[in-house]
């Protein structure tokens, strides 16, 4: 079924945001991001501020929820994609980045090359790992291009 796909293997990294009072310190090259709290308006725009060259938010189900129109209009026009999900196992006093390995990357390539559905390697990818099906399918697009 899928016959051409390019593999673009590198490790995937998530910077976490724990709170509004770390986005004026982040590095202005941040193209992924977790928030881990539930961003204003306000929030939103200062980040897209100091991270200019941001593709990627992610924000836990609970808080995507109830996040604003406004401003999830506002990431959208940015041309910013907005994820639902999780940092399972994250501890951030560890380390201020969740990274997404190399192997995922690589199941999720072969599992397309083996001929099988999108659905199909969501499902599968999420079971094997705790990635959220927004992250999946957001590594599908961006690495694993059909």
């Amino acid at each position: 079924m899928y016959k051409y796909f390019k593999i673009i293997l590198c490790t995937m990294r998530l910077r976490v945001v724990s709170s509004k009072e770390e986005i004026p310190e982040l590095n202005p090259n941040e193209q992924m991001i977790h928030l881990a709290f539930r961003p204003s308006n306000m929030d939103v725009m200062t980040l897209i501020q100091r991270c200019p060259r941001i593709r990627t938010v992610q924000t836990p189900p609970s808080y995507y929820r109830t996040m604003s129109k406004a401003a999830r209009q506002f990431l959208e026009i940015q041309g910013v994609e907005l994820l639902r999900g999780d940092v399972w196992g994250h501890r951030k006093d560890i380390d201020e980045y969740y990274e997404i390995d190399e192997g995922v990357i690589e199941r999720i390539s072969k599992l397309i090359s083996e001929g099988r559905k999108i659905d199909e390697v969501v499902t599968l990818v999420k079971r094997e790992t705790k990635l959220s099906e927004d992250m999946i399918k957001y590594i599908l697009k961006t690495s694993v291009i059909i």
